[in-house]
């Protein structure tokens, strides 16, 4: 049995990802800096553990300390980000775009870590540099992927979202 009937097919672009209004602005940034350090938190301890041959207790008050840190830099750097995202001309977020988040991220972080774990470590600034390279590598990582998993279970920030009347109109569809 034949059916002739069209077949519609719903398009939709990275850039046009589903809007989530619950998620967006200071609930959107509590949920992703809770969920973002807790798992930084866990995964730090065990690294900073193993790259100092210091007890986990001893590593986790710095993965604290850190993650502290880190949570504070977080709300600040997101938020120029998402300032200065919302003025770009091409909405969205690339793979390109998420990089430099991700390298501007860690990058400011590396100006108060390293000094922090030089201090808590008792090593000087280019031990605690070096040691802390395995961990911006991870982070760098970490942060990409974190970032977009994030994106694609909450959606994208209004920032990164087209104009109001595009995400109104949804997918395209396209009559095959």
């Amino acid at each position: 049995m034949t059916v002739n009937a069209p077949v519609t097919l719903s398009v939709s672009s990275p850039a046009a990802a589903p809007a989530a209004p619950g998620l967006q602005g200071v609930r959107r940034r509590v949920l992703y800096v809770t969920l973002y350090e807790l798992i930084a938190i866990a995964v730090a301890t065990g690294g900073l553990a193993v790259l100092t041959g210091q007890s986990a207790a001893h590593s986790s008050v710095a993965s604290v300390a850190a993650s502290a840190v880190a949570v504070v830099w977080n709300v600040l750097f997101n938020w120029a980000f998402e300032r200065w995202e919302s003025r770009q001309a091409v909405r969205g977020r690339s793979v390109r775009r998420r990089i430099a988040h991700a390298i501007g991220f860690e990058g400011g972080l590396v100006f108060t870590l390293v000094p922090l774990f030089a201090w808590w470590f008792k090593v000087s600034l280019w031990e605690a540099f070096v040691m802390d390279l395995a961990l911006i590598v991870f982070f760098l990582c970490y942060t990409f992927v974190f970032n977009w998993g994030f994106d694609r279970v909450f959606g994208l920030p209004a920032s990164a979202q087209g104009a109001p009347d595009a995400r109104a109109a949804g997918p395209t569809e396209v009559a095959l």
